[in-house]
């Protein structure tokens, strides 16, 4: 049985959003964009929407945002947004890649810790039954991710032609929260800096210890923010639930 302070959410919103910055085509909404975390979407910022979709699920005992160094002052701001900030820690400043940002998330947790649960504040979306399912699953397994089916047939594509095209029933497309024990989870991060490995996916370095990491299906509102498009998506999506 886990109990007291014993699952934690890093919530990562260390990256700039070049990718949304260059998406909007007036050149003046590129440059007023903040960073990606701190963009509104229907009048909150993704990263309040992500911490608040986290604790309502009623299953994280804390959330450790790690934001850009450069916007760590802006952090106030949130705070005033979040429905329950007393079980969200200080933000930390995050690295140049998602394994720098999670290994400064995972020094920052407080001692007992024993399951964390990696979020992407991007995913504003994210459904509060989905993440207490994803942290049972976690809890009972050592580590377990969020995920959808893929919709769309696939080709694995070499020199510009089709090379193989995998069976569609046997992939799914990855989501967050990513669940995992928190000596698991460093593991996988020190092994992958060792190795020199760089991945997008906090999973992928799970698994490449060995580990089995359950796949628990999730909803495909949990949408990432990565475009202007993709913020016409989620306000749509919110629009429905109201």
């Amino acid at each position: 049985m886990v109990r007291g302070m014993s699952v934690a959410a890093l919530v990562l919103g260390a990256g700039s959003g070049s990718r949304l910055r260059e998406s909007f085509a007036a050149e003046a909404l590129r440059a007023a964009l903040p960073a990606k975390a701190f963009v509104q979407l229907a009048g909150k910022t993704l990263l309040a929407r992500s911490i608040d979709a986290l604790l309502a699920s009623g299953a994280c005992d804390l959330v450790q945002p790690v934001l850009p160094a450069a916007d760590l002052a802006r952090w106030p701001e949130v705070l005033r947004e979040l429905g329950d900030p007393r079980r969200v820690a200080a933000p930390v400043a995050g690295g140049a890649t998602r394994q720098a940002s999670a290994r400064a998330g995972l020094a920052a947790l407080p001692p007992g810790v024993e399951l964390v649960a990696v979020h992407d504040a991007a995913r504003p979306l994210v459904a509060p039954a989905d993440v207490a399912r994803v942290i049972a699953a976690a809890r009972e397994h050592g580590a377990a991710l969020l995920a959808v089916p893929l919709r769309d047939t696939f080709h694995r594509v070499a020199h510009g032609v089709i090379a193989a095209t995998p069976a569609r029933d046997e992939h799914v497309a990855a989501l967050t929260p990513q669940v995992f024990r928190a000596d698991w989870l460093r593991a996988a991060l020190d092994k992958a800096e060792q190795d020199g490995i760089v991945a997008t996916d906090d999973a992928a370095l799970v698994a490449r210890l060995g580990m089995r990491v359950r796949v628990v299906l999730g909803s495909s509102d949990n949408v990432k923010i990565t475009t202007a498009a993709d913020l016409l998506v989620a306000e749509r999506l919110l629009a429905e639930r109201a």
